[in-house]
């Protein structure tokens, strides 16, 4: 029997391209972003629908056996607290509109760690009546992958079931991912951000001491200069990472393309959620539909 999902906010499809990879079937996938909505078409299929998810009538999508939702995070990080913008926001209000009338067999909630720091979001979100509900937190990218990134996984059933957390693999390294010939360009300010011009230093990661990436972040398409990798062929002896090697990072097949400018690919693959902890979540749901 195959398991189907809605995906709601689902960016340019990194998360479902994981559950894909899981045996998960995506009936309709949702997203506002134009740019994401075409990168997710070219690689997973015509089933996404650009829109606001506020206007979207939940009883006009398809059924479903399951909902997954991966709301922007930005106004729940801790980093949000620096710029006075952690606010928490409304959109998980709509994940609650879409499970109190759908009642799927199951759904998922994703996010960053800091939704924690918001007790109504997560009594909304993990205090349904009806659901046996399991908080995964941390669930680390670092043990698929050679990047730094914490996720909050919330997983709720009709039914009781024990999901299995991610079991330990030996990840990639950061040098599996590097690639011979890459396509970046080195904008002045990693010159400027090394000599101190800047508050911060670059986060420099070496393949040969084995470094992990930091997280990958949207932001990364407006400031390279904030995450270089030591490549001894560049004037500094760092660069930043190219396109290919940031969806690597994110646990992305090569195959997946961005048919977009590297200034969106950069902020796609910065927004979306690490491959390996969609195929993660998407094991699980098939064991327990199974």
């Amino acid at each position: 029997m195959i398991t189907t999902v809605n995906s709601y906010f689902c960016g340019a499809g990194l998360m479902d391209a994981g559950l894909i990879a899981a045996g998960i079937q995506i009936n309709q996938a949702f997203e506002l972003d134009a740019d994401a909505c075409t990168t997710y078409r070219h690689n997973l299929g015509d089933h996404v629908t650009q829109c606001d998810i506020t206007q979207q009538l939940v009883l006009e999508q398809d059924s479903c056996d399951g909902m997954v939702f991966t709301y922007p995070c930005t106004k729940y990080s801790t980093i949000a607290d620096i710029h006075s913008t952690r606010t928490g926001d409304e959109l998980f209000l709509h994940a609650l509109r879409h499970l109190a009338l759908a009642r799927p067999e199951f759904y998922v909630v994703e996010n960053v760690p800091g939704m924690r720091a918001f007790p109504i979001v997560m009594e909304a979100m993990s205090k349904l009546p009806d659901y046996y509900v399991q908080i995964f937190c941390p669930i680390r990218s670092e043990t698929w992958l050679p990047q730094r990134r914490q996720r909050l996984i919330i997983i709720g059933t009709r039914r009781p079931f024990s999901v299995r957390p991610p079991e330990n693999t030996k990840p990639i390294t950061l040098a599996e991912i590097l690639e011979t010939e890459p396509r970046v360009t080195l904008p002045k300010a990693i010159k400027t951000r090394m000599t101190g011009g800047y508050r911060d230093l670059p986060i420099i990661c070496d393949p040969a001491k084995g470094d992990l990436a930091p997280t990958c972040v949207a932001h990364y398409a407006k400031d390279k200069s904030t995450r270089l990798v030591v490549d001894k062929r560049y004037p500094l002896g760092v660069r930043p990472f190219s396109v290919r090697e940031y969806a690597r990072l994110q646990g992305l097949p090569d195959w997946f393309k961005f048919p977009v400018s590297d200034t969106s690919a950069y902020r796609q693959i910065g927004n979306g959620v690490s491959t390996p902890v969609g195929e993660w979540v998407g094991k699980e749901i098939a064991r327990y539909m199974s």
